[in-house]
């Protein structure tokens, strides 16, 4: 008996904790009613390591889900039962008119038809009221607000009539042209490429009033081009004149005094640095060297760029604002002005340099016996390009063992590739993809393609800065205890990947051998490595590392720690560029906070400087996609006529996408192209399908094509098949 009741007590008692646990995830819910949160998030927010708390989160979760409180939103991830008609969201327009408006109150997105968009445009912050369901039908609704615009600048082409213009957006989800009377064109003439500013929409116009604010020049040239590209995404392309006189004015001499009171010194402990050959600004150099006990003191030192740019500074909201550095095919647009990323920031040879550094005592199998953080100043005495470094690697260099740094590269590639090792036995996922480069004449026109592959310098360095990056996370993210600190920090998270596209990759990837285990996170990774590994250097490799990053969740910027799936790290942040990534220049200053005994702030105007720098990395990347098709346009418009071999990269109801084999360019052969029969689109076998013949194009499948067009001003390349299938 007394059995019986002790079994019923820790029944009651186990009832008791699952209930307590729902009390508090029910807080976390309403706190945030917009999110969508997994147990790992849920158990960050109550301050527990998630594999402490899984089974009674999920216990909680699943009782909070019958009862109604939640709702499971997407796979495992949950949010607050909405109840409401009225919803907040924003628009995605589609390419025939509709729209569909993306909340995180709605079990599925919104549909809007064209009639009911009430002037909503792509991307704008809107109300929507949502219409009753009926039958098991999409939900739709119509909106009844624009809470916030996104944009009302838009880039575009000039069409000229006799005493009006319109502008003709650029952007494919921009499907309305601007109505610009004669007296706003600014100068711009006809066929020109230029920037237009909504200034009104009367309710029952069926286009936008606006003017003209730039002329960007003649639609086809290059630089005109290019600007369009930045403008198209919000993106800067030069400097207010305030702000570079602002950078012109600062003080950037190195003092002796500034050193000696808040510095450790470093200048005479050897140090380099390893980047791209065409690189101007240099964020990182290594230091190396034998310590008294026989291990190696190895120093990652990070360019001290808050030390120039300082908080409430017209410096610091330029940097705020643009977040990031944007790399397009033949510029970079910085971060912040030349005078600081290429001069007083870069940690260029033979100059004394302000650095923010992480320092390792490491033995010869790169184990950590010791760690330090804190500002420094270093002197590089060397610069050194990836293939030079290589050269010392591989003891190929022409100075042999002779080579500058001979044992310090050749020491710390040691260290890299056991630290590298590490990570992939722990469950890191290893990405290789080719970087496709152009070669440029003087003018900026492609004459070539060439590929950049990773090889072991490259590794070099992405190791120690992923240490430094890891290390300072865990450093402020993770107490004594081992359990997460609570303070305030800016982390780079990245969440577990979407089961159902991971089945859809498994699915897809059997038909050329290869197998994805589901089984577990483990067995996943281990066979997402080996797979990666066979198709390297394979004609498939690209499209299969490409579908298989679309599996993964994107990474970003939060102040809510759930760690980095793809690195395999439970703490990550980013620390090592700030010369280009304002979340850098966050983590620098809250280091430092730390560091001198500060009090964790307040995490809100984090977490929104966080959403704002990961949406301006999106529009970076964005931008710089769109320069690579535009480039890619540009380097085929010669070769109209000519046949390539290709893989199938894409296959869609309204053509197949082809990726070149010798140069990555892609384009596509719409479906009336194939006209040795009609094609149905098979979306469950990513395939079309002949209806006489039964011939089936399938996504991975090497092609031959002809380039039948290619149109500059859209970015767009017409292929159509090659060997008779076209007659």
């Amino acid at each position: 008996m007394a059995r019986k009741h002790n079994k019923r007590a820790n029944k009651r008692s186990q009832s008791v904790d699952i209930k307590a646990y729902a009390q508090q995830l029910e807080g976390v819910f309403r706190k945030y009613p917009a999110r969508k949160f997994n147990y790992k998030q849920l158990a960050s927010q109550l301050g527990y390591k998630p594999e402490m708390v899984k089974a009674k989160i999920e216990m909680a979760l699943s009782d909070m889900e019958r009862s109604g409180t939640i709702l499971m939103v997407d796979r495992f991830k949950y949010k607050l039962k909405y109840t409401s008609t009225l919803t907040e969201g924003v628009v995605d327009m589609a390419s025939n008119g509709n729209a569909y408006v993306v909340s995180p109150d709605t079990e599925s997105d919104i549909m809007v038809r064209s009639p009911n968009l009430k002037h909503a445009l792509h991307g704008d912050r809107v109300r929507v009221s949502l219409f009753a369901r009926r039958g098991g039908k999409r939900l739709e609704g119509e909106i009844v607000e624009i809470v916030e615009r996104k944009q009302t600048d838009f880039v575009g082409t000039i069409e000229i009539g006799k005493s009006y213009g319109f502008l003709v957006p650029s952007s494919r989800k921009m499907l309305i042209d601007i109505y610009i009377p004669k007296d706003k064109l600014g100068g711009a003439e006809h066929g020109q490429k230029a920037i237009a500013r909504i200034t009104d929409w009367p309710e029952k116009a069926s286009s936008p009033f606006g003017e003209i604010i730039e002329v960007l020049g003649n639609a086809g040239e290059h630089n005109t081009e290019i600007h369009a590209v930045l403008a198209e995404f919000g993106l800067p392309n030069q400097f207010p004149e305030e702000v570079e006189r602002a950078a012109d004015e600062l003080d950037t001499a190195i003092k002796e005094e500034e050193i000696a009171k808040n510095r450790r010194d470093f200048r005479k402990v050897p140090t380099f640095t390893i980047d791209p050959a065409d690189a101007k600004d240099f964020d990182d150099a290594l230091s190396l060297q034998r310590l008294e006990n026989g291990h190696w003191e190895v120093g990652v030192h990070i360019a001290d760029v808050s030390h120039y740019v300082k908080p409430d500074s017209i410096l610091e909201d330029e940097a705020v604002t643009r977040a990031t550095s944007v790399y397009l095919v033949d510029r970079v647009v910085p971060m912040l002005p030349e005078v600081l990323s290429n001069g007083a920031c870069s940690l260029r040879p033979n100059e004394d340099k302000y650095t923010f550094s992480a320092v390792f005592e490491m033995d010869d199998e790169a184990k950590i016996h010791n760690q330090w953080f804190g500002r420094t100043a270093i002197h590089s005495d060397r610069r050194f390009a990836y293939e030079e470094a290589q050269q010392v690697i591989e003891d190929a260099h022409p100075k042999g063992k002779d080579a500058d740094f001979y044992e310090e590269i050749r020491t710390l590639d040691k260290m890299a590739k056991i630290m590298r090792e590490a990570r992939m036995a722990k469950g890191a996922l290893s990405f290789d993809k080719k970087e496709v480069k152009f070669q440029l004449d003087e003018n900026n026109a492609p004459t070539g393609v060439y590929f950049k592959v990773g090889k072991d310098a490259n590794h070099l360095i992405e190791e120690f800065m992923l240490l430094a990056n890891r290390s300072v996370a865990t450093f402020i993210g993770q107490a004594k205890s081992g359990q997460p600190s609570g303070q305030t920090f800016v982390y780079r998270i990245h969440d577990d990947p979407d089961p159902q596209k991971l089945q859809d990759l498994s699915v897809f990837v059997k038909q050329f051998g290869h197998e994805v285990r589901m089984t577990n996170k483990s067995a996943i990774t281990r066979s997402l490595n080996k797979m990666l590994t066979e198709v390297r250097n394979t004609p498939a490799a690209n499209m299969i590392e490409t579908l298989t990053i679309r599996t993964m969740s994107k990474a970003k910027y939060t102040t809510q720690n759930i760690g980095h799936y793809g690195l395999a790290f439970d703490y990550y942040s980013h620390f090592t560029s700030p010369i280009r990534r304002y979340p850098d220049v966050m983590v620098h200053r809250l280091l430092q906070h730390y560091l001198e005994g500060g009090k964790s702030p307040d995490y809100a105007q984090y977490e929104a400087l966080c959403e704002h720098s990961s949406e301006r990395e999106k529009a970076a990347s964005d931008a710089e996609r769109a320069s690579i098709k535009y480039m890619q346009a540009v380097f085929l418009e010669k070769h109209v006529g000519e046949s390539f071999m290709g893989v199938i990269s894409g296959v869609t109801e309204w053509g197949v996408y082809v990726e070149l084999t010798d140069n990555y360019c892609e384009g596509m052969i719409r479906i009336s192209a194939f006209r040795d029969d009609y094609y149905t689109f098979d979306s469950k076998n990513f395939c079309i399908e002949g209806e006489r013949t039964g011939r089936i194009f399938q996504l991975g499948d090497p092609m031959k094509i002809t380039v039948k067009n290619v149109d500059l001003e859209r970015k767009q390349i017409d292929f159509e098949p090659s060997s008779g299938l076209s007659e």
